[in-house]
């Protein structure tokens, strides 16, 4: 009877899914790290792996440093893509799991339906590129809003000074898609739908991570948080920043 019982025990142990631990994800070498967040199906057919590699390395050098409050989640934004397709992810790193995926817009001069043109300066009303942190909630014009740090100087330092927050606004939605055949634009900030900004700002708050980046090899070459041999790697290129 014992035999069986163990028999039974070993085969249900077998067929069980293997999942890391938070513990053993974060004692992963940077590469593991990568593959096993890429192994996700929405972020595999979603995400462009370059871009993902720079995100997680440069998010476990902020982790590393204790920059980050919450280490929890990454957060990446790829501005490679058109506004009508989701551009932005939440990534629980310490689990595995992809939290959210949404729209988000972009600054009114950075481009219509692609962000082709970045910037630091204020006034530019461009969405900006690189590692922010993101800070504390507030009540704003906007409802529920959620500040940024930009920790890279020349390339996002300015976005307190902007005020580039995370907010939502009616006009990243399906019904503006369908009227405009893009979304609408912000000031600069990554603006999400009304209906979910609420819940994607509560899960990053506090500190944690966010990369955006759209292919741009200048920011590569620029940026002290990515390894430059990245750009070796990429075919684009034909992104501004001013």
């Amino acid at each position: 009877m014992t035999s069986r019982v163990f028999a039974l025990f070993a085969f249900l142990l077998l067929c069980m899914p293997f999942q890391a631990d938070a513990t053993s994800l974060r004692k992963l070498p940077v590469q593991k790290h990568i593959e096993t967040i890429y192994r996700l199906p929405e972020v595999r057919s979603n995400l462009d792996y370059k871009t993902l590699q720079m995100a997680v390395s440069g998010y476990m050098r902020l982790r590393d440093n204790g920059v980050l409050g919450n280490d929890d989640v990454l957060t990446i934004i790829d501005y490679n893509k058109p506004s009508v397709r989701k551009r932005m992810f939440v990534i629980d790193v310490n689990n595995n799991r992809l939290l959210a995926s949404s729209l988000v817009a972009h600054g009114k001069n950075s481009g219509q339906n692609m962000a082709m043109s970045f910037s630091n300066i204020p006034g530019s009303f461009k969405s900006s590129l690189g590692f922010f942190v993101t800070g504390q909630t507030y009540q704003g014009k906007h409802g529920y809003s959620l500040r940024l740090k930009g920790i890279e100087r020349g390339i996002n330092s300015n976005a307190e000074t902007r005020n580039i927050v995370i907010h939502g606004a009616d006009y990243v939605s399906e019904a503006f898609i369908k009227r405009h055949g893009r979304l609408g634009r912000s000031l600069g900030c990554p603006a999400l739908p009304m209906g979910s900004s609420h819940r994607v700002i509560d899960l990053i708050k506090g500190g944690s991570c966010l990369f955006i980046y759209n292919g741009d090899d200048s920011y590569v070459y620029d940026s002290r948080l990515v390894k430059p041999d990245f750009a070796m790697q990429s075919g684009g290129g034909a992104s501004r920043r001013s």
